[in-house]
């Protein structure tokens, strides 16, 4: 093999979770949090308005979260590469007490720099190093105006627990014990984990499977409901008490912030999509078409296109490596050499074994300024696609190497944008290298499920979130009524272009009850379009973009994104132009589907 296809996570820490060298980590972490609690609490600006010592509380600040976040990800990485270590959530949970007590000093953190007047703060901000990372610095202090008192965050902190984070724990636990019956053509029923039913339902190509699963899908949903009717209501409810404790004004103001952008810019974007959905309903209505009915419903979504004969195409491993690599030089020899430089040292674990957990991610060593990668491949071109995903992660931290951890902090929305567009590379690629017309058809449904994904699913999931925000400020909102406003949302979203709806969807859905960030959802469809955007750009102008593009990776942590697409793009985000034009490239792909589908099927 010319790349290995497993990590060395010796090369990590050596001895896995129960390493002494980890636990020498963890204990020389909790001393150096103690030293800081003590730089921390001795510094008063109006004692030593000098700069220095501040800058130490922020170096000893970016040495303690680089120990945590490497140690954290080390565990996180051993337990995914070999799921039965149990030791690993007791070794997790060590960290997670750490990571406690630096939240709770950070209220402290930001206490006192509230507590500086605006006049000296930007005196302050002269400095040159604190200049460079004023931003962050800035967006700091103004969270912490919204703060109560320290005893009181301290107590929200640890209420948090059995709060928000607890709510969201339930429903994980709820979800664990949940099975979905399946009975196959000889009459043999088995009960399927809510992670394999809806890998099935969605992907099988028979559609009368995907008909029974969907069918008691939405009857297991229905049944779990009212426990998780009270779960959303009172995760939402805690979430909407501690925003009015914070003087926020609306339910949008936290994610906006959090996502560096404005209400307008959400507004432009959502108009777009909206006024630009008659291709990815038309793309939906041949899709029906092909599978012989009058409309899909809710679980044909997603299924797969096979025409005539069609074999899928299929890679080793190694030949997924080369062909990322090389249609990443059609880009530019930077993108193309960093993901030569990272299959080559190990830096993916992608073995196709047992014992693993699925999905794929793409995470950080922040003391070794590097990244790892996590997937399972097995062959197919979506495996390509992943690889290539994970690799534009990596790659926008790559370019961020060298800048003040604070200058390295990107929003959600940002984060998928280097992702998506390394996916978009790979994805051209394998459908301009399809060997027939049948294989082209089914690898364009396979970027539209995507593009459907992010301008119709994940509409209906801001639609309805949006609205139960709404009903939920005035006081409990009935599982009856959940489901109307769900079906209500995915009937606007999707055009009325299908023929069943899935009116439990807020429930099946994991991202509503996720307790870190609020409306989880949206962002997903910014750094897709935002990426989109960007390649359209690049296709206008390819000559020196590579460069173009690294200087705005670089900036995506330290300006909100209406500036960052002014600075390096020269487009306004509020408006709906530039969402447009990232559309129209699906649009493309969209017509082009339906084109070749209809050769095929002999219109």
């Amino acid at each position: 093999m010319k790349y290995k296809n497993t990590w060395d996570l010796d090369a990590v820490i050596p001895g896995g979770t129960k390493s002494p060298e980890l636990q020498e980590k963890l204990r020389g972490l909790k001393e150096e949090i103690g030293q800081y609690k003590s730089r921390l609490d001795g510094w008063a600006f109006s004692k030593d308005p000098s700069p220095e010592p501040f800058k130490a509380i922020l170096k000893k600040q970016e040495e303690i979260e680089k120990g945590l976040s490497q140690s954290a990800t080390f565990v996180q990485m051993w337990h995914d590469a070999y799921m039965d270590d149990d030791y690993a959530n007791v070794v997790m949970g060590q960290i997670m007490d750490l990571y406690s007590e630096m939240q709770k000093l950070g209220t402290t953190f930001q206490k006192k720099l509230v507590a500086i007047s605006d006049e000296d703060w930007k005196k302050f901000l002269q400095d040159k190093e604190l200049s460079e990372v004023s931003f962050a610095l800035n967006e700091t202090r103004d969270e912490g105006k919204r703060l109560l008192s320290e005893e009181e965050e301290k107590l929200i902190a640890d209420l948090n627990q059995d709060g928000l984070a607890g709510w969201s724990r339930l429903y994980d636990t709820a979800v664990s014990v949940m099975t979905i019956p399946f009975t196959d053509k000889e009459g043999k029923t088995v009960s399927l984990s809510v992670g394999q039913a809806m890998n099935r339902m969605y992907a099988d190509p028979d559609p009368e499977v995907r008909k029974q699963l969907f069918e008691n899908w939405e009857a297991a949903w229905e049944k779990y409901a009212p426990v998780f009717a009270d779960t959303l209501n009172h995760l939402d409810g805690y979430r909407i008490t501690l925003q009015k404790a914070h003087g926020r004004k609306s339910f949008l103001e936290e994610p906006l912030e959090y996502n560096r952008m404005s209400e307008d810019t959400l507004h432009a974007m959502w108009k777009a999509v909206s006024e630009n959905k008659q291709p990815f309903v038309d793309f939906l209505n041949q899709k029906a078409k092909i599978f012989g009915m009058e409309k899909l419903g809710w679980q044909d979504v997603d299924a797969p296109v096979a025409l005539g004969d069609m074999k899928p195409a299929r890679f080793t491993y190694d030949e997924a490596c080369d062909f990322v690599i090389q249609h990443f030089a059609s880009f530019g020899p930077k993108l193309s050499a960093f993901a030569k430089h990272a299959l080559e040292n190990r830096w993916v674990e992608a073995e196709d074994r047992p014992n693993k957990r699925p999905g794929g991610y793409c995470t950080s060593l922040p003391e070794f300024e590097e990244s790892r990668i996590f997937m399972t491949f097995t062959g197919s071109t979506n495996d390509a696609s992943t690889l290539a995903h994970e690799l534009g992660h990596a790659f926008h931290s790559h370019v961020m190497r060298d800048l003040p951890r604070l200058n390295r902090e990107y929003a959600m929305n940002v984060a998928e944008t280097a992702s998506t567009f390394a996916e978009t590379i790979i994805g051209n690629a394998t459908v301009a290298n399809a060997k027939s017309k049948e294989e082209k058809v089914s690898l364009l449904n396979a970027k539209l499920e995507n593009a459907t994904a992010m301008f119709l699913n994940i509409h209906a999931r801001f639609l309805f979130e949006k609205s139960f925000y709404e009903e939920r400020s005035k006081g409990i909102v009935s599982e009856q009524r959940l489901n109307e406003l769900m079906e209500k949302a995915q009937k606007e979203a999707y055009a009325g272009s299908l023929s069943g709806y899935h009116p439990h969807f807020w429930c099946s859905k994991l991202h509503f009850f996720i307790d870190d960030v609020p409306f989880y959802n949206f962002p997903y469809t910014f750094g897709y379009l935002f990426s989109l955007g960007i390649y359209a750009e690049f296709l206008k102008n390819p000559d020196g973009f590579e460069d173009k593009y690294i200087a705005l990776l670089r900036d995506t942590g330290r300006m909100k994104v209406e500036d960052l697409a002014k600075k390096h793009l020269g487009v306004d985000l509020t408006k709906p132009d530039f969402w447009a034009a990232g559309i129209n490239l699906m649009a493309e792909d969209a017509r082009e589907f339906i084109r070749l589908s209809d050769e095929l099927l002999g219109k």
